[in-house]
């Protein structure tokens, strides 16, 4: 589904455009194509015991996180912090984040990246993941 700006986007549990990458999985909901690249939203679900990303940062974008069930590892600048489900994290740009999943249970996030694009990266990304094993 491509929506233009002004169009109401209704997605329901699980639809959007999902990425698989090993024990992770991404669900885009809205990305630059629907919001003029103001803003990406994806959900972020992780099996238990799943590595992240990986530490990195975004020279000009907020990453917002908000964790929507079970327990997230979440790495903002040089502190890991266990976030349980309701907690909200920014990670400013130029501010090192990662994120995890160190428990028994499945985990998910809400993902906002301000400004939008960042679905541009998702091939790459899963073809990373697919050649190390993720």
């Amino acid at each position: 589904m491509t929506a233009e700006r002004n169009d109401p986007i209704i997605l329901r549990p699980g639809e959007g455009r999902a990425y698989d990458m090993g024990g992770m999985r991404a669900v885009f909901k809205a990305d630059e194509g629907e919001t003029s690249a103001a803003y990406s939203i994806s959900e972020w679900w992780l099996d238990p015991h799943t590595e992240g990303p990986g530490p990195h940062s975004h020279e000009a974008n907020d990453d917002i996180f908000y964790v929507l069930e079970g327990t997230v590892s979440i790495l903002v600048g040089d502190d890991w912090i266990e976030a349980p489900a309701g907690t909200f994290v920014r990670a400013a740009p130029g501010v090192t984040h990662d994120f995890a999943n160190r428990t028994d249970r499945r985990a998910g996030l809400l993902n906002i990246y301000v400004p939008g694009g960042f679905e541009r990266d998702m091939p790459a990304i899963v073809d990373w993941f697919a050649r190390n094993g993720g």
